[in-house]
Formats: structure tokens, sequence, C-alpha cells
């Protein structure tokens, strides 16, 4: 069964920067587009950024643009986000698994693409002054 473990959420303030990363195990990484998703306190799932296997940045969200940058390391089976410029209205969890377009109210609840469809813990993320 596939894991992913996400990590370098936390505080931040506006205008702040963060790094997060996600690591995979379990499944052949190299062969998957890998996407960032996130959850906001009473808000609906939201896919933020999306990259192909082959690197190329295919999906960022308008809410995110010319702030958030993702890439991925195949070598090490890793995703990351950076995002800079940060507000508040970017505090959610933030989790990294396969792009869809089918995407739930509840991240954890969208149907994953990856052979076990499994979901990590997420990363959280708090902007506040």
């Amino acid at each position: 069964q596939e894991q992913l473990v996400e990590s370098g959420g936390g505080l931040a303030q506006p205008g702040g920067s963060l790094s997060l990363s996600c690591v995979t195990s379990g499944f052949n990484f190299r062969t998957y587009a890998m996407g960032w998703y996130r959850q906001a306190p009473g808000r609906e799932c939201e896919l933020v950024a999306a990259v192909a296997a082959n690197g190329a940045v295919t999906h960022t969200a308008d809410s995110v643009k010319g702030r958030f940058t993702i890439s991925r390391d195949n070598d090490k089976s890793a995703v990351y986000l950076q995002m800079n410029n940060l507000n508040p209205e970017d505090t959610a969890v933030y989790y990294c698994n396969a792009p869809t377009a089918y995407v739930q109210a509840k991240c954890v609840e969208t149907f994953s693409l990856l052979p076990f469809h499994s979901w990590g813990q997420g990363t959280q993320v708090v902007v506040s002054s």
C-alpha cells in the first residue's frame, strides 16, 4: 500500500513563505501525475496545483497563481509546494495525491487514483498575524 507523508506546515505570518514536502512510497511514483490539495475550515476541498510525471506543471488554481509553485523529484519520490506571499485564506490542511477532476467536498473522500487509493495525514498551514 502506498504511503504519502506530508510535512512542512506550520504557522506563518501574512506575506510569509512555507515549503511543503510530500515523500511517497509503495507505488511507481515517476509514472504518476501528482498534485497538492487543500481543505480549509468550512470550505470544500481544492486542488491547488498539479504536476505531470515528467515535471511539467499542468494546473495552478487561480487562488494561488503567482504565489505557489509545485515541483517534484522522481529520484526521491517526492513532490513539493513552495508557497510565497501567504494570506489568511491559505489556512488549510494540505494533502498530496494524484490529481483528479472529481474532487469531493472533503479531500479525503475524493477517490484517489493511486493504486491503493490512499490519503496521507496532511500538513496544517496556519497564516495569521
